[in-house]
C-alpha cells in the first residue's frame, strides 16, 4: 500500500507505473480480457469475477491472457499483492497494457463492454 507520504514524493511519472487493485484488478483483467480475446487466437482466460479467483484462483489463466499478447503480468488472484505489467521487459501501467492489448486485437473496449 502507498501512504500519502510516498505518493506525495512520486513524480507523475512514477505514479502511472504504480498498479494497485490487487484481486479486484485481476478480476477486472479477467473480464476485460475475456471479451477482448473471445473469438480469437489469444484467448486463455474465462470470465472470472473477485470470489471465484480467490475460491479457486485463475490469476494463472489471466497471466497466460496477458502473456499471448507478449505481456509478461503477475496477477495476484489472493489479494495481497498489486499486479505488475512489463512489455519488453519494461515495466508498463495498467492502462498502458489494456491499450495495447486493444491494439494487439484490433479492438478498443468501453468499460459497458465489458463489465457487466
Amino acid at each position: 500500500m502507498i501512504t500519502m507520504t510516498l505518493a506525495n514524493k512520486l513524480t507523475n511519472e512514477e505514479l502511472a507505473t504504480v498498479n494497485g487493485g490487487c484481486l479486484y484488478e485481476t478480476a477486472d483483467d479477467s473480464k476485460f480480457l475475456n471479451v477482448l480475446l473471445r473469438g480469437t487466437s489469444y484467448h486463455r482466460c474465462d470470465r472470472q469475477g473477485k470470489t471465484s479467483l480467490f475460491l479457486k484462483g485463475g490469476g494463472y489463466d489471466v497471466q497466460e491472457s496477458w502473456k499471448s499478447l507478449g505481456i509478461d503480468a503477475y496477477c495476484d488472484d489472493g489479494g495481497l499483492e498489486a499486479n505488475t505489467y512489463r512489455l519488453n521487459g519494461k515495466r508498463i501501467s495498467r492502462d498502458e497494457a489494456w491499450d495495447y492489448a486493444g491494439k494487439v486485437v484490433g479492438k478498443h473496449l468501453e468499460r459497458k463492454d465489458w463489465d457487466w
